[in-house]
């Protein structure tokens, strides 16, 4: 990953780079790993000059898990997270009940993570950003974005203070104030509802009993309080804001929340000591109708925001991500033309605004549970909340030949096997990595492409245990199953040329 610098004056400097990241939160993270373990040139880039300590998004959901598992750090993750954890409800400061949103599910072989894990951000940023460090990449702080132009070969970065950073691709995952969306004239079109608003922030409380996550409502409102994992004290803080007298929402402080525990917790000698990271969050639902500027792409809180309801907005962009980064990587490396780009926009967009109503149709559910008494946020968590179910079966990279269990464009199921010598093998463990991988059910057939992997299922390869791998995938006889490097299939064929066909299209 050597990158040229052109020093054209004292004061001016030129890099080069194959695709320059604005954003170093999760999906900027994502996309830097990805990119960095195929061999891509990349840079981060991120205005701020230090890491914020924001515990904001509350953690990964059972996609993102996968996502982060085929980037090597979900055991990290879920050794530093917390799951399971109960939702205590309070009406009238009465205790009226614990529900445990997960409790139903049942853990079957092809979900290797059943459930959301509870992790601050920064923590969560942390572990990326060490992962990235192992690939010789690391974030660069101070560094913004002041504007672009595009060329034939490819975009000139222009950052504060006057030097230059050129780069094939530009990718903006900036957030939700994105300078990068801003310099391409897009902009997130949507709604935004000024009457729910909420007020958060990072506190610090003891004497709660840091093993539920504590849910007060009332006639009048509410405040949630859940615990943070590794941290003594600290909790995220969320509750209708206190309203002045021209029914404005009350910027959030350190009194501000105090008061609204007091009138809603009813628990007097529990004192607030500490409140940083204090924002007033309104439910916006807003888009974008692009992705792709030419060699610019837009992706997570960039391209999307919506409401809170479900968590899906720090998921949402991580999977963005992933679906971007084996795609540039392709293009980069010379195995695709520049066509597959295209087909990020083609995929995600739908996604988002998928993802849009599933968030507001879980805060009108969130909003009527808790006008009673026993009703809480557990009606946020659904099928849809876990990402699982995301496929991309209208895409014109899914190619189709007939029904079955599953189809082109859906998620790989995983499925525990075993090799040769016993040793336990799951499919996500062959996935794993910047390849396409072909699933050979039955007869061994040799795909001889360098740019698949073949995994035999059946004689001279891994053993089905139980079935799992056949009952998942739907299949009986022989078949072969490409499967895409972020684990979405691509097709199902009897036939090896069609495994060769559709890359080589890829090329085309």
């Amino acid at each position: 990953m050597t990158e040229l610098h052109l020093w054209l004056s004292c004061s001016s400097i030129v890099v080069m780079t194959t695709v320059l990241i604005v954003g170093s939160g999760p999906t900027g993270l994502t996309l830097a790993c990805d990119l960095a373990r195929r061999g891509v040139a990349v840079r981060i880039i991120e205005k701020t000059p230090a890491f914020p300590r924001s515990s904001r998004a509350k953690g990964p959901n059972q996609r993102s898990l996968e996502v982060l598992d085929d980037l090597g750090i979900a055991d990290r993750i879920v050794a530093a997270g917390r799951s399971g954890i109960v939702m205590r409800k309070y009406w009238n400061g009465q205790h009226t009940g614990d529900t445990d949103p997960f409790a139903g599910i049942i853990t079957t072989p092809d979900v290797p993570f059943d459930r959301t894990y509870l992790i601050a951000q920064w923590e969560l940023e942390a572990i990326m950003r060490e992962r990235l460090a192992g690939y010789g990449v690391s974030v660069e702080l101070g560094v913004e974005l002041t504007g672009f132009t595009q060329h034939d070969g490819g975009v000139t970065a222009e950052i504060a203070g006057g030097d230059r950073i050129e780069a094939a691709y530009l990718v903006g995952c900036d957030g939700a104030h994105s300078t990068v969306r801003k310099l391409t004239g897009s902009s997130l079109t949507g709604t935004t509802n000024e009457e729910q608003a909420m007020v958060c922030g990072d506190v610090d409380i003891d004497g709660l009993d840091r093993e539920v996550w504590h849910q007060w409502f009332d006639e009048t409102g509410g405040v949630m309080l859940c615990p943070i994992p590794n941290t003594a004290a600290s909790w995220w803080f969320q509750a209708g804001p206190e309203r002045d007298a021209a029914g404005l929402p009350v910027p959030p402080s350190l009194e501000s929340f105090q008061r609204l525990f007091d009138r809603h917790a009813r628990m007097p000698g529990i004192t607030i000591t500490d409140a940083t990271l204090l924002s007033t969050y309104r439910v916006n639902v807003r888009m974008v109708a692009e992705y792709r500027f030419g060699r610019v792409f837009l992706a997570g809180d960039a391209a999307h925001v919506h409401p809170i309801a479900g968590g899906l907005g720090m998921n949402t962009g991580i999977q963005d991500a992933f679906n971007l980064g084996w795609k540039l990587g392709m293009v980069a490396s010379g195995q695709a033309s520049d066509k597959l780009l295209d087909t990020y926009e083609e995929e995600r967009l739908p996604v988002a605004a998928h993802t849009l109503d599933i968030t507001s149709g879980r805060l009108r559910a969130a909003l009527e549970s808790v006008r009673t008494p026993g009703g809480g946020l557990e009606v946020v968590v659904t099928k849809d909340t876990s990402n699982l179910g995301v496929a991309y079966g209208w895409s014109s990279l899914s190619h189709h030949d007939g029904d079955g269990v599953l189809e082109a464009g859906d998620r790989a199921p995983d499925a525990p096997c075993h090799d040769a010598a016993g040793a336990p093998v799951r499919l996500f463990e062959v996935f794993a990595g910047p390849h396409f991988t072909v699933l050979a059910f039955g007869a061994a057939v040799a795909i001889d492409d360098e740019r698949v992997r073949t995994c035999v299922i059946g004689e001279g390869g891994l053993v089905d245990d139980g079935g799992h791998a056949r009952r998942a995938y739907g299949i009986t006889g022989d078949a072969l199953v490409l499967v895409r490097p972020d684990n979405h299939i691509a097709l199902i064929t009897s036939t090896p040329a069609e495994i060769t066909g559709y890359l080589d299209a890829l090329a085309a």
